[in-house]
């Protein structure tokens, strides 16, 4: 999922090193994250905005076509 961490860390004057101790996470997910490699749990979502000063909805970028939609799955 595309999001915009990145911009707002650099903002921020943060590492990725410097975000992932403060949501208690390893670099390499920070890195994962802002490459879309890998989605958050929920709870370091909110742990992020809450870092980022933001709001889940704002950092990150949903696409309703990026993901399955009710009804409409594969058979």
């Amino acid at each position: 999922m595309k999001n915009k961490i990145q911009q707002l860390r650099k903002a921020k004057k943060l590492s990725q090193e410097d975000l992932a101790n403060l949501c208690q996470v390893t670099r390499q997910t920070i890195n994962a994250i802002e490459n879309n490699k890998y989605d958050p749990t929920l709870k370091l979502a909110f742990d992020l905005a809450s870092v980022l000063d933001t709001t889940v909805d704002q950092l990150f970028l949903y696409k309703s076509e990026d993901h399955c939609t009710r009804g409409k799955g594969k058979k």
